[in-house]
């Protein structure tokens, strides 16, 4: 019997884990659609301002999100933490979400800092 419970038991794990991976996979989804539906929005609003003031103002946007992001995630540890939160998938996702935002940030930063560090180099 201790067997066939083992088996049930992987079997189970292996359903949290396909669901988990479900919920990622939504949730970047999501992020997606979120992220393509202001961007119609900030061409028009740069357009007389420069494409300077574009760029940084849609980096200050992103790192604002990101911010958001973490600061949800934590909220919602720290609700979980106290008892006010009983999802424990709605806590998860939110710091998985954080996670990747924080990541796919710093991959960013690290792509800037390599061009300029490429710019540098050039020769005049």
């Amino acid at each position: 019997m201790s067997g066939v419970g083992a088996i049930g038991g992987a079997g189970g794990i292996q359903q949290i884990l396909a669901m988990r991976q479900q919920i990622i996979d939504r949730s970047n989804l999501l992020q997606q659609v979120r992220g393509a539906s202001p961007a119609p929005e900030a061409p028009g609003a740069t357009g007389a301002a420069g494409p300077a003031e574009g760029f940084s103002g849609a980096l200050k946007h992103a790192l604002d999100s990101v911010s958001a992001t973490q600061q949800k995630a934590e909220d919602l540890s720290t609700g979980y933490e106290k008892g006010e939160v009983t999802d424990i998938a709605k806590v998860m996702l939110a710091r998985q979400e954080a996670g990747v935002a924080f990541e796919a940030t710093l991959q960013v930063r690290n792509r800037l800092l390599s061009a300029y560090q490429d710019i540098m180099r050039m020769g005049v």
